[in-house]
């Protein structure tokens, strides 16, 4: 009898595919311990990405996954997580108080790529992550509008270094803390890539698991720069269905590459209109562009976001979706990116290597 609970917990443990993950927990190595006998058997599971909400649904799952088995009585399933340290491309010294930068990028502008930014940011701190976010747009800040934080500085604690000012629990900086809101910063590139460095190193960043990079649309000079000096674990790519976004989204995959930096997954943002009076779905900008790129470069779709008006207003008037309406199923879209994305970074880390563990097994 012992045998056979055995083989079939770890079984069906190790089969579970995982739906953040994709794939079974066994392939992922994320089963610290397991132990059969007398009709009990206990899991431990640990995740390398933040999951203090997504832990509860699939500790339920598994339970009610292991509890279906012939000969166990009760099934005990603890979900934990921590969230290694992913390696940055060579030669470039990590940033102090800061575990992993993953930069969010699009080729083009007008793609949504700073309220997903700000969202991600949110959705990775509700799965109670320390998170901050960089907005790296020298010409065109939005971050602090978005976190509701216009119109603040930041201080000094040494006339040297900058602490960052603080939106729903997201430690950020800009150079819109800097400048005027309707003030242009008329700069060349060598200006302000350089401002964009000394604004990342040279603040206080505080204990962060993640720092989400805003980064400029293109890949010009600017962002060549900022992928070669700063210390990024990976990318996430920011695209519409629309084949021109598409061609710009290539060009930003194909810079990550050419300076060694891991593209996490695609994002494809407005992939349905959503009617604000009947809630007619319609394809406005095209439909299977984000597949399309996957299936030819191997990347996978981290999520489909919608075009909605809410996201919009909710981001211009200073609480993007993730703040205002946290249950939101666009909310719950951009939690299912968050989740993809950071478990992407966490295998990159080496979360997931290690074999099945030895099985206990209790006589009867």
């Amino acid at each position: 009898m012992s045998e056979d609970l055995q083989s079939s917990v770890r079984s069906a443990v190790a089969e579970y595919s995982d739906p953040v993950l994709d794939k079974g927990l066994e392939a992922v190595g994320v089963i610290e311990n397991v132990q059969a006998g007398n009709g009990a058997a206990s899991v431990a599971v640990k995740l390398s990405f933040p999951a203090a909400r997504y832990a509860v649904s699939l500790k339920s799952e598994l339970e009610a996954c292991i509890a279906a088995l012939p000969g166990v009585e009760t099934a005990t399933v603890d979900v934990s997580w921590d969230v290694p340290v992913a390696p940055v491309q060579g030669g470039v010294q990590p940033l102090p108080g800061v575990k992993n930068v993953m930069a969010v990028a699009s080729g083009k502008g007008g793609v949504g790529k700073s309220t997903t930014a700000v969202n991600l940011a949110l959705a990775l701190a509700a799965e109670g992550a320390r998170v901050g976010i960089l907005d790296a747009d020298i010409y065109g800040p939005s971050q602090p509008r978005m976190l509701g934080l216009s119109g603040r500085r930041p201080t000094s604690p040494d006339g040297k270094k900058l602490d960052p000012l603080v939106g729903y629990g997201i430690q950020c900086m800009s150079i819109g803390f800097l400048v005027d809101e309707d003030e242009a910063v008329v700069w060349r590139g060598p200006m302000a890539t350089g401002a964009l460095v000394q604004l990342l190193g040279e603040t206080l960043w505080d204990d962060l698991d993640y720092l989400i990079v805003d980064m400029p649309p293109g890949t010009g000079d600017i962002q060549l720069t900022m992928a070669q000096r700063v210390p990024v674990s990976g990318a996430v790519i920011v695209t519409t269905p629309q084949d021109i976004a598409l061609q710009d989204a290539i060009k930003g995959l194909r810079m990550f590459q050419k300076v060694e930096i891991p593209v996490l997954g695609l994002v494809e943002n407005m992939s349905i209109h959503i009617c604000s009076n009947c809630g007619h779905q319609d394809a406005i900008f095209g439909e299977g562009g984000a597949a399309r790129m996957s299936e030819t470069y191997g990347l996978p779709v981290l999520g489909r976001l919608p075009l909605d008006s809410r996201i919009r207003e909710e981001a211009d008037s200073g609480r993007p979706t993730m703040a205002s309406d946290p249950e939101s199923p666009i909310a719950g879209a951009y939690l299912d990116v968050a989740r993809r994305a950071a478990a992407a970074l966490g295998e990159l880390a080496g979360g997931g290597s290690q074999p099945f563990p030895s099985i206990v097994i209790e006589d009867d």
